[in-house]
């Protein structure tokens, strides 16, 4: 498969979606900061980046990236909701927990520990957006300093407001979509509307 500078993402085959279904994301256009996403017979409504999707992903252009990433992990706040049911090895946050999003930090785009000496994302928030956050492995191997950082999927605003380039649910709807995730699902960000078929194995190309 293709890859596109800046922004890595690999290739799904059959065996992958067997594994867990795959989650597909897609919007009317390119720009659009709202879609939907569907796994299986579910259907539900999603908050995408404020930029839209593109296909090369930078640090803080507040784009959601087009590709096909794997569900890596999850967190959740303890304080606020019991563990959700899923097969996602999920970790509770704690006060202290963030993620660097610092361009030439050794430890970009990965979970740090507040206080941190760079730039970082604080995870536990006042807002309930990282309620539930999962983490896809976009910009993971390898991970390309300023390729983009944090690109979770978490809970939404209200109103279904524009992220920084994740994807968001309402709270009820991302625990129903837990559920039927585990380690390995595919999701696949696409840059048209229409309904993907399943990615057929060892099939070069990209999107």
């Amino acid at each position: 498969m293709s890859r596109v500078k800046g922004s890595p993402c690999r290739e799904f085959g059959a065996d992958d979606v067997s594994r867990g279904g795959e989650l597909q994301v897609r919007a009317i256009s390119m720009r659009a900061d709202r879609g939907w996403a569907t796994l299986g017979a579910l259907r539900f409504p999603c908050a995408l980046g404020r930029s839209g999707r593109r296909a090369i992903k930078r640090e803080g252009d507040g784009a959601t990236p087009v590709g096909a990433f794997a569900v890596r992990h999850g967190f959740y706040r303890p304080d606020r909701l019991l563990r959700p049911a899923t097969r996602v090895p999920l970790t509770p946050l704690g006060p202290s927990d963030g993620w660097c999003d610092a361009v030439g930090d050794r430890n970009y785009n990965r979970r740090v520990k507040h206080p941190y000496p760079a730039s970082a994302e604080r995870m536990w928030r006042e807002d309930h957006l990282y309620d539930v956050v999962i983490v896809l492995d976009h910009n993971e191997r390898p991970r390309v300093q300023g390729g983009g950082s944090a690109v979770f999927i978490h809970v939404a605003r209200r109103g279904y407001a524009p992220t920084a380039g994740c994807i968001a649910f309402e709270r009820n709807h991302l625990l129903r979509l837990l559920k039927l995730l585990r380690r390995g699902t595919a999701v696949r960000i696409a840059p048209w509307a229409r309904r993907l078929g399943p990615a057929p194995a060892r099939q070069s190309g990209g999107f």
